[in-house]
């Protein structure tokens, strides 16, 4: 994590992380204000909480109440040494807590991050740079072998290559790429996260066999996001970018709907209008681009190659935005195993999504077949040593598609975790399924998996595949536990299924890709690609329309993230509007048919900080602060109560509307006087929050908590780190231009 330090007034210091802002001093005795605690009572306070979050966790994942729970640490300070400490850390435990638990407990303290690293003891390095910003070479792993060779399947170039390339391209970028966590409590399961530390929106994760594996697959995750701009998918990218030359790629096309805002000709194919608008409904200003929100320049189209006749066809941003997310795009040593990557994604997910929605039952792999890959029975023994049942089940639908899957079982709750993975490599593809079960993940967190069920429309519910689709949590079908498989078991392998004629000339992830375009081929499957390499990495993007998807085609008409266009601007000058503007735009929130409870981030793609009033504010709250501000005061009673009933804001936040709901019911009763109530609410909310409560009704407090911004996202520090990441990425390309 980079922490930012700024020197404040006396020896005041600031620290600036992700969202968060901490403030040091040091006491009177050692010529300071005393204003804020030292840095080395921080030090000394993270250890002691971070021993109380995991005796949190361990209570929250046991139904243990932690309300009797005390914990303390002291230090004790060598006399000779003051270095030398002891950190002693007592708690005390209510009678009625068994001794299994007890001892859990103690277990869990131990387990304290804070605790670890001190016990390893961290080498410090000490250096002089000329520029902060300008040092974009992160410590990924400060044991690299960059000599060594290490090759594994799957993989056209040996891993310490891989990171070394990658790690160049990401520092010529500019994007100072920083490791936030390792995992690895099973065996040939390694993960971590990685994310560019001016803009911690921009994370990916990586998952192998070994900690370079797992490295190198985050890094080309990183690089494959960066190439098709998924880190800024649904964001407003600021007036300067949308006023550019070009908003996503050079190569990009702007196409003006026809008449009656009809579809422009010059986008799509007659092959995909049919997927994308069976019905004829889709409109031209369905597709603006979210990004620049550039309505007056057209609809934003990125050049796709179809692969059956190498033409070109132009597909809008916004569509590729809101029914793909991430599916089917890679980053590889070369373009063919960056296809593969892709085309074995793209299989993974649909097989999937046929098995779960047809709650299919899959065939055990045999121990016979499963043994000649002792690295993955490793994996799974230990798990099962854990307490979680393991089964691992062939996904290829009788030997159809080059999937696997590993399903885990939590007997503690009843959960189950199912993860498939792709590749045309049967061992490539069971070692991912595990990888991606363990991604991210702690023993702790496997207690969160959902139960699965009987109810068919649970599993087949469109969000279940969207939850599945994210990191693997959605619901399962009891029937695909079933002993009766629906296929045979197949040992299948798609690495080898094309000719021999010429075999010996192509590489191997060469032959593989034709393999996984001729299934789909043979599926009658049109698929089109675009192939991107202005950043030095070849990365490639796969959409197989009626196949691929993520989100139903229906979503271009009525889920589209393009509804940001009618009230971005207004709500970023919310304080600037006059009561005609506030009831037109209360009005088409009304006519929205939006989620209430749908946050304001999501809504208008800006980020504000979470630690905001902006940051929690929903539709429900901006309609509310809107019929305040109007003096609509039975309609903001009315939205006062839908808030505290479902409230899941700040407790700040929920005593200022309790306030509020008691304030109205007041002033909206002819029976009663506010003047024989204020003294009680002054006593139980106190002034400062009767104050707002007052002035709100009475209109002079308009927007309470929320700061005033702009178009020109000023004060949204977030927004604004995510912009100048995406500005990097829009120089290469402009680079790469120029060069050309």
């Amino acid at each position: 994590m980079q922490i930012n330090v700024n020197f404040l007034d006396n020896l005041r210091l600031e620290a600036k992380f992700d969202d968060f802002t901490v403030i040091a001093d040091q006491p009177i005795r050692y010529k300071g204000d005393g204003s804020a605690p030292g840095p080395f009572d921080y030090f000394l306070a993270s250890s002691a909480m971070c021993a109380a979050y995991f005796v949190k966790v361990y209570c929250l994942a046991r139904d243990i109440p932690t309300d009797n729970i005390r914990l303390s640490q002291n230090n004790i300070v060598d006399p000779n040494n003051r270095y030398n400490q002891i950190f002693k850390i007592q708690v005390e435990l209510p009678e009625d807590i068994s001794e299994k638990d007890r001892q859990g407990i103690i277990r869990s303290i131990d387990r304290c991050t804070v605790k670890k690293v001190v016990q390893t003891g961290p080498e410090f390095v000490i250096e002089v740079v000329e520029n902060l910003d300008e040092d974009a070479q992160a410590l990924l792993m400060a044991d690299l072998d960059e000599s060594a060779n290490t090759c594994i399947p799957g993989k056209d170039l040996p891993l310490e290559k891989t990171i070394a390339t990658m790690t160049r391209l990401l520092a010529d970028m500019g994007m100072k790429i920083e490791i936030t966590s390792w995992r690895n409590i099973v065996p040939n399961a390694w993960s971590l996260n990685i994310r560019d530390a001016a803009s911690q929106m921009c994370f990916t994760n990586g998952k192998g066999a070994t900690k370079e594996a797992a490295l190198a697959s985050a890094l080309g995750e990183f690089l494959e996001r960066l190439n098709f701009n998924f880190f800024y998918n649904d964001q407003y990218f600021g007036e300067e970018i949308a006023h550019s030359e070009f908003v996503h790629y050079p190569d990009e096309q702007w196409f003006q709907p026809g008449d009656d805002d009809r579809l422009p000709e010059e986008i799509l194919d007659e092959y995909t209008r049919e997927i994308y608008d069976p019905e004829g409904e889709l409109r031209g200003s369905n597709l603006f681009d979210t990004n620049s929100g550039r309505m007056d320049r057209g609809i934003c189209s990125l050049p796709f190659e179809r692969v059956s006749d190498g033409e070109t066809v132009y597909f809008p941003s916004n569509l590729i935005e809101n029914l793909y997310l991430s599916n089917g795009m890679s980053a590889g040593n070369t373009l063919e195993e960056a296809q593969v990557q892709c085309l074995s994604e793209i299989f993974e997910r649909a097989v999937k999504r046929e098995i779960l929605e047809q709650e299919l039952a899959l065939p055990d792999v045999p121990e016979a077949v499963l043994a000649k890959y002792p690295q993955i029975v490793e994996g799974i023994k230990g798990l099962e040593e854990q307490g979680y049942p393991v089964l691992v089940k062939d996904a290829s639908l009788g030997g159809q598609f080059p999937v696997a899957c590993i399903t885990l079982m939590n007997p503690r709750t009843g959960g189950v975790l199912t993860s498939f993975g792709g590749h045309p490599r049967f061992e490539v593809a069971f070692e991912r399924c595990l990888t991606e079960l363990m991604q991210g993940r702690s023993f702790e967190s496997l207690n969160d998996v959902p139960k699965p069920t009987f109810e068919s429309n649970a599993v087949r519910e469109p969000n279940n595949y969207v939850e599945h689709f994210i990191d693997s949590t959605g619901v399962v079908s009891w029937r695909f536990f079933s002993d009766k498989a629906d296929y045979e078991f197949c040992e299948w392998d798609f690495s080898h299924r094309l000719e021999d004629a010429g075999r010996q000339s192509k590489s191997s992830s060469e032959e593989e890709a034709k393999t996984l375009f001729a299934i789909l081929e043979q599926m009658g499957k049109e698929v089109y690609q675009s192939v991107r390499t202005e950043l030095g990495v070849p990365t490639c993007r796969i959409l197989v329309p009626d196949y691929s998807e993520i989100y139903p085609v229906e979503d271009l008409i009525w889920g589209n993230t393009n509804k940001a266009l009618k009230f971005r601007e207004d709500i970023l000058n919310l304080h600037r509007l006059d009561d005609e503007q506030l009831e037109a735009l209360f009005e088409r929130l009304e006519e929205s048919e939006e989620d209430d409870y749908t946050d304001i981030i999501t809504f208008i793609g800006v980020e504000f900080d979470e630690n905001t009033v902006w940051g929690q504010l929903t539709i429900l709250e901006l309609k509310l602060m809107i019929c305040l501000a109007l003096g609509a005061l039975e309609d903001a009673k009315e939205l006062v109560d839908m808030f505290l009933q479902y409230n899941d804001n700040t407790l700040e936040r929920g005593l200022y509307y309790q306030a509020m709901g008691a304030a109205l019911d007041v002033v909206l009763d002819d029976e009663l006087e506010y003047e024989d109530f204020r003294n009680s609410f002054l006593r139980m909310f106190g002034q400062e929050r009767m104050d707002a409560v007052e002035g709100s009704i009475e209109g002079t407090v308009r927007f309470y908590g929320l700061t005033e911004t702009n178009m020109q996202l000023e004060g949204l520090e977030k927004h604004q780190r995510l912009i100048e990441s995406y500005k990097k990425l829009h120089a290469a390309r402009a680079a790469v231009v120029v060069e050309g």
